[in-house]
């Protein structure tokens, strides 16, 4: 092949695999932009930027897959925009919004006219904090779980519950009412645990989504769904929220339900490949203990 051919080649190769980290970088300018507008106060456009982030989020790993251009590299780009965009950017836009004005202080501190320490910023922290155990527990499970569902609640749906719950408060502009403080705290803290706990949730890879006889048909039938929820974000988003949570727990008992009643099936295999598969976990341990000891 001519170095000319192989040099143009060459760059449309590296130019297909930019093409998805673009949209992970739109992604992280709109949870960058969503944390400038929640702290100038403008939380309606801080929200809306939120789920923007959320858009380019999924398109970034549909792109990837369409161009068999995913990487370990766009994997760890992507999780790091994650944290700022899902994590930091809905943290910090809970707190101003909610939280901060809703003075839930600590009253057993040692010093209580110190007002900067506050129920608010704990459980704006604790989301926080959960995101990111949660993008790390996703990472190191990448290969080993079934990718049609999640385990625990996706990041990006615990931000977009707190957008939603932003654009359902301001839903009617002729009334300003301020948010129920401790209402919104609780529902942080319970997303929070949500992301770290080991409940089911189903993903947009599962084989109901990906497998169908008419694919045409159903993308058609998410384009307009976009654009419904686009349309009537204020309204909707919140109550198919809490419908997506409510699907955890039944997805949950349904799955561990189906693999209790398979379990006698799974029994019946070869002692051999029991052996092998002994052996094999044994090396992999080894393995492991080995590279930890030179990380120390």
């Amino acid at each position: 092949m001519p170095p000319q051919k192989r040099k143009n080649r060459s760059n449309r190769r590296r130019a297909i695999y930019i093409f998805p980290n673009l949209f992970t970088t739109m992604s992280l300018f709109a949870g960058f932009y969503s944390i400038m507008s929640a702290v100038q106060g403008r939380y309606m456009t801080a929200a809306s930027f939120i789920l923007v982030a959320a858009v380019m989020d999924g398109l970034d790993g549909t792109v990837a897959r369409m161009t068999n251009t995913t990487s370990l590299f766009g994997v760890e780009y992507d999780s790091l925009c994650d944290l700022l965009s899902f994590g930091a950017a809905p943290a910090v836009l809970v707190y101003l919004w909610a939280l901060k004005p809703s003075q839930l202080y600590l009253w057993f501190l040692p010093n209580p006219e110190d007002k900067t320490l506050g129920l608010g910023l704990v459980a704006a922290f604790i989301f926080l904090a959960c995101g990111a155990l949660r993008l790390a527990r996703f990472n190191v499970s990448v290969g080993h779980r079934d990718p049609g569902f999640f385990q625990g609640l996706p990041i990006p749906g615990g931000a977009a519950l707190i957008s939603a719950a932003v654009l359902w408060h301001h839903r009617l502009s002729d009334r300003i009412i301020p948010p129920n403080g401790p209402l919104i705290l609780l529902l942080v803290i319970a997303l929070a645990f949500l992301m770290v706990s080991n409940l089911d949730f189903i993903s947009h890879k599962n084989q109901i989504f990906i497998k169908n006889n008419h694919p045409f048909e159903t993308l058609v039938f998410f384009i307009i769904l976009l654009a419904f929820l686009v349309i009537k974000a204020k309204t909707v988003l919140l109550p198919l929220g809490f419908t997506y949570i409510a699907s955890g727990p039944i997805v949950t008992v349904v799955r561990r339900l189906r693999r209790k009643n398979q379990g006698p099936q799974d029994d019946l295999t070869n002692p051999e490949d029991d052996d092998q598969e002994q052996n094999v976990s044994e090396t992999e341990t080894t393995t492991t203990t080995t590279t930890e000891y030179h990380d120390s």
